[in-house]
């Protein structure tokens, strides 16, 4: 019988939760790089026993780590993350230019298809690649230097990319996503970048075809629709069939449209998940109850998951990255929250479990289907 791993990146430490098949007894087993905080962790599609983490530290600065037992065992590899080109500016708050700097590595994609190549996103919103495993790194500098650079400003947490993906079979073709800039694309291999905002909407931006500005949280896609993509923004779920070159609202019927994580079934390429939060400046379920929201429609029409969630009295958020499926049939789901709980479901989202409390605030949430 197939297994999962679900691994866990927290405010203090990473966790490495393991299971059968049935997806109803684990292990857990960390914390790994206890006291640091985990940014992301990610295996390898094409041998899951390498898998990558972001350790960062504020008095120590930013290391990659990597496993290659499956996160048994890790050995530090190389965190020189060096801006390319030009050092240029981007426009901060007040509208004042400040330079580029290097702070944290936000999220790790492994290649699909060469063990030791791997991708990372980081703040200041750069783009770097590694074909030695992690040993060293180049940027895709065309997207720091890209001419609408200037006009980027921070999010909240910092002017980071944060979402990384890459199309199943076209190995020219990636999107990411920046906040708060907004998603782009590359149709070269990382050369050039095209900025893939339209339909977007802002209440602060007061153009409302900005080219870019926008606050994405979170963007996914069902490898075998690649033309199809589903994102979070800071307000509004929204749904591109043309490989982002317009965009159209899919809230519909969702409590609240404001929310940092979106996910897609397994199998079903129009089975959606998201977890509302109550606003941008209060971040926790409406109403203090804690439901997954799944739409089998591709958007606009949406159902609350509620059974084994708590329904009263919660307060948590999940995090951008803290949403993850497996591949197994029934597809399971698994996210983590700001409480330190991880929550899974063997039935697509019918039911959840529990996995583990009380861990760290959970920044990060991955799977892998284990032969």
């Amino acid at each position: 019988m197939s297994g999962v791993r679900v691994l866990v990146g927290t405010r203090k430490g990473a966790f490495v939760l393991t299971a059968d098949g049935g997806r109803t007894t684990w292990q857990v087993d960390g914390p790994h790089f206890a006291g640091w905080e985990i940014y992301h962790v990610k295996g390898s599609p094409v041998d899951p026993d390498r898998v990558y983490a972001s350790q960062s530290s504020g008095w120590f600065g930013q290391v990659i780590q990597r496993s290659d037992d499956g996160g048994a065992t890790w050995q530090q590899v190389g965190g020189d993350f060096t801006y390319d080109g030009v050092p240029g500016e981007h426009q901060w708050y007040d509208g004042s230019l400040r330079p580029w700097e290097f702070t944290r590595v936000w999220h790790l994609e492994p290649s699909r298809s060469e063990l030791d190549t791997v991708l990372a996103g980081v703040e200041d919103a750069a783009l770097f690649r590694s074909t030695d495993g992690g040993g060293s790194w180049q940027e895709f500098s065309g997207l720091r230097e890209h001419r609408t650079g200037p006009s980027w400003q921070p999010g909240a947490g910092g002017m980071c990319l944060h979402t990384i993906v890459a199309h199943p079979t076209d190995d020219q073709r990636m999107f990411v996503a920046i906040s708060a800039a907004g998603a782009f694309r590359t149709d070269d291999g990382g050369n050039t970048w095209l900025p893939i905002n339209k339909g977007l909407r802002s209440g602060e931006i007061p153009a409302g075809d900005a080219e870019v500005g926008h606050c994405v949280h979170r963007i996914a896609m069902h490898p075998a629709r690649p033309d199809t993509l589903f994102m979070q923004k800071h307000w509004d779920v929204l749904r591109s069939d043309d490989a982002g070159d317009s965009w159209h609202e899919v809230s519909g019927n969702l409590p609240s449209d404001f929310g940092f994580t979106i996910d897609v079934h397994a199998h079903e390429p129009d089975t959606i998940y998201v977890v509302p939060i109550k606003s941008d400046s209060e971040h926790f379920p409406p109403d203090g109850r804690l439901r997954v929201h799944r739409s089998r429609t591709g958007g606009d029409h949406w159902e609350a998951l509620t059974e084994g969630l708590p329904q009263a009295n919660c307060y948590v958020n999940v995090l951008r990255d803290a949403m993850a499926v497996d591949s197994l049939d029934p597809c399971g789901v698994y996210f983590g929250t700001t409480g330190g709980q991880v929550y899974a479901s063997a039935d697509s989202g019918d039911s959840w479990a529990p996995i583990v409390r009380d861990l760290p605030a959970v920044l990060s949430v991955e799977v892998q289907t284990l032969p």
